[in-house]
């Protein structure tokens, strides 16, 4: 696979917490413009991997380059990603227009129809007075997912997006993210549903203690 194709290179990647190996000698390649499937048990080393590519943790051993850019430096989720790993956190006596807003004021770039198309696109009302601290957990899965829209990233890193999610709110997820593949942009995501990945996802990878497997093309 040529170097432009891949999205996401991990070689040799290990992770230790103390005398706890998370990550145990990963290398896989994630190719652009495809999703990306990671399955797992809670604790098999999903999320700390995820954390990883996003340089959230640093590595221990081994390498990550994403998008082309090398992560490990202090570099805090690279250049065009856009990632939502475990529940958001959101102001939870605002709404989720006022919540967005406020994200963006923090980067000097309020552009009120970008955030407003990015709740929509994300299956919420922009109009919608309930305060965040109201929501349920799908609401929020969905208000997370919305906020990684509005950078239009070329990456999205999803660990269990579903969460909380009704069976109509899945499909439109599906929908959704299949949508944005259809669009050029590169998917990893972690679920536990087999539908999710049989659905959704071009390859697929399975984490077990720490030890990342293929488990299909």
């Amino acid at each position: 696979m040529a170097h432009e194709e891949i999205a996401v290179s991990v070689e040799r990647v290990t992770k230790r917490f103390g005398e706890l190996t998370a990550v145990n000698g990963v290398s896989v390649a994630f190719e652009r413009g495809k999703i990306h499937g990671i399955i797992g048990r809670n604790g098999s080393g999903k999320t700390v991997l995820f954390k990883c590519i996003c340089g959230l943790y640093p590595v221990t051993e081994g390498s990550i380059t994403v998008l082309g850019q090398t992560i490990g430096n202090g570099k805090i989720v690279p250049k065009g990603v856009g990632a939502i790993i475990e529940t958001p956190g959101f102001l939870p006596n605002c709404t989720g227009y006022q919540n967005l807003r406020y994200l963006r004021e923090l980067t000097g770039k309020v552009d009120k129809q970008k955030i407003r198309e990015a709740i929509a696109t994300a299956g919420l009302d922009p109009n919608l007075k309930r305060h965040v601290g109201k929501y349920s957990l799908g609401m929020r899965q969905r208000l997370g997912l919305a906020q990684v829209l509005m950078d239009d990233p070329e990456l999205l890193i999803l660990d269990e997006p579903m969460n909380g999610l009704d069976k109509y709110g899945v499909a439109q997820m599906r929908e959704l993210f299949l949508g944005l593949k259809d669009k050029g942009k590169t998917i990893l995501i972690a679920s536990h549903n087999p539908d999710d990945t049989r659905i959704l996802c071009d390859t697929l990878h399975e984490m077990d203690a720490g030890v990342l497997t293929e488990r299909r093309a």
